[in-house]
């Protein structure tokens, strides 16, 4: 599954995902799975959202591949098809492989090492850990 917009400037989930998509993919991952109705009745506590717009949403996500849609009785039950850490993991790296196909492996991975100015010395560690042990499988 892969979004092809990503938000630099927006924050959390808002970087992938519209903020109704957003407040969708926080409660389905809260909750694990849910109809349509209930979304829509979870996320009236905020402001009133109508259910042909909910629905509209939740299978389009559906259609994208984000979230599983099952037909039990009368209605559906959707859940999303992986845990807010995968997803977030395959984003993350979806991205890396498109920043270094745009602008070049070195730019990137210079960058990314400016980065780590501010991250603890056990990350640090164990960046130095997996270039040993990539260099050793090579």
């Amino acid at each position: 599954m892969k979004i092809n917009k990503f938000k630099v400037h927006e924050k959390g989930l808002n970087r992938f995902f519209g903020p109704l998509e957003a407040r969708i993919m926080d409660l389905l991952w809260e909750k694990e799975e849910l109809s349509i109705k209930s979304v829509q009745t979870h996320l009236e506590t905020d402001k009133a959202v109508s259910f042909n717009t909910v629905m509209t949403v939740m299978n389009r996500l559906a259609d994208k591949g984000i979230l599983n849609k099952r037909h039990v009785g009368r209605s559906f039950l959707y859940s999303p098809m992986l845990s807010r850490e995968d997803f977030l993991n395959t984003q993350s790296k979806e991205l890396t492989y498109e920043l270094m196909d745009e602008f070049g492996s070195s730019v990137v991975v210079n960058h990314m090492l400016d980065a780590l100015q501010n991250v603890d010395e056990g990350l640090v560690a164990k960046l130095e850990q997996k270039i040993k042990d990539w260099k050793k499988d090579r």
